[in-house]
């Protein structure tokens, strides 16, 4: 799959999905000299999405309005730099005015930023006559954002290095999935430097992962999950582990934490049981997302 098949394109305006993702493992492998830190990851798009209109203006110029007020509409923005960065390669005529329907939360380890930078580039793409190579695509998505090849092409993956270098992974399309987010949000920066600080003593089998996977049975995955980063952000932020345990409670199959954090999901082996799980976390958390991998 890749996000373009998600892309209406309308005479001058492209209407597109932004999904987002999970981490069903994650393991930290060191820093590197540049502060960098090197990764390996099972990463699997899920069906909550940011919405993106992109229509094309006369005007140059990229303009963004967005339904959260806190959210910056500039420079800031990774979409605006997606944005802008595309029109540096092409040297396209003309600007654009976008508008993101937020519904992934941010803050929550679900590339949500990276997720709309990925829908921006392949919009601005298909709206502008397809000037690019799906692999340059690619490269110019690494350059904003280290998760935003994998949101391009949407899936399944594994990535490596700062995330950027892909192999593919089993698909497995429709396991249900429950997420749910409190109220904190965690920084990418302050989960790594939160990790340099301790010993790592549980680290995911990346290989069974696939094995799991390949089986198509979401036991199997649910038994895989690891982020190394789930022990320190529980140490910090108690809440964590609290849905984590509630998840548990209330049927999952597995849970973890995504990405650097603040979601935790729940695979279920039923929609149904995922939805029945709502009612347990909704008089305690406002982001609860009932879910599929796609």
């Amino acid at each position: 799959m890749n996000i373009s098949d998600a892309c209406i394109v309308m005479n001058e305006r492209v209407i597109s999905k932004a999904f987002a993702k999970i981490n069903l493992t994650l393991d930290v492998l060191g820093k590197r000299a540049d502060g960098y830190h090197d990764i390996e990851t099972v990463m699997q798009s899920v069906s909550l999405f940011d919405l993106v209109i992109i229509d094309k203006t006369a005007a140059k110029g990229i303009r963004i309005t967005t339904n959260i007020r806190s959210l910056p509409c500039n420079e800031k923005n990774i979409a605006y730099k997606a944005a802008a960065l595309f029109f540096e390669e092409t040297g396209a005529p003309g600007g654009v005015k976008m508008l993101f329907h937020k519904n992934i939360p941010i803050g929550a380890g679900l590339a949500g930023g990276s997720a709309d930078g990925a829908a921006v580039l392949v919009s601005m793409n298909r709206l502008f006559g397809n000037p690019l190579s799906d692999e340059r695509l690619l490269e110019l998505g690494a350059r904003i954002g280290a998760d935003v090849p994998f949101c391009i092409r949407c899936g399944a993956a594994v990535a490596r290095g700062i995330g950027e270098k892909l192999s593919p992974a089993p698909h497995m399309p429709g396991i249900p999935l429950l997420i749910v987010k409190p109220k904190i949000s965690i920084s990418t920066a302050e989960m790594y430097e939160a990790l340099d600080d301790v010993i790592i003593t549980k680290r995911p089998d990346t290989g069974r992962m696939l094995e799991a996977l390949r089986s198509a049975a979401a036991e199997n995955v649910a038994a895989e999950l690891c982020n190394v980063m789930e022990p320190p952000a529980c140490e910090k932020y108690p809440v964590i582990g609290e849905i984590k345990k509630k998840m548990l409670s209330c049927g999952a199959l597995g849970a973890a934490m995504t990405g650097s954090g603040s979601a935790v999901f729940g695979i279920f082996a039923s929609k149904r049981s995922a939805d029945a799980a709502v009612s347990h976390f909704s008089g305690d958390f406002k982001n609860i997302y009932s879910v599929t991998t796609i």
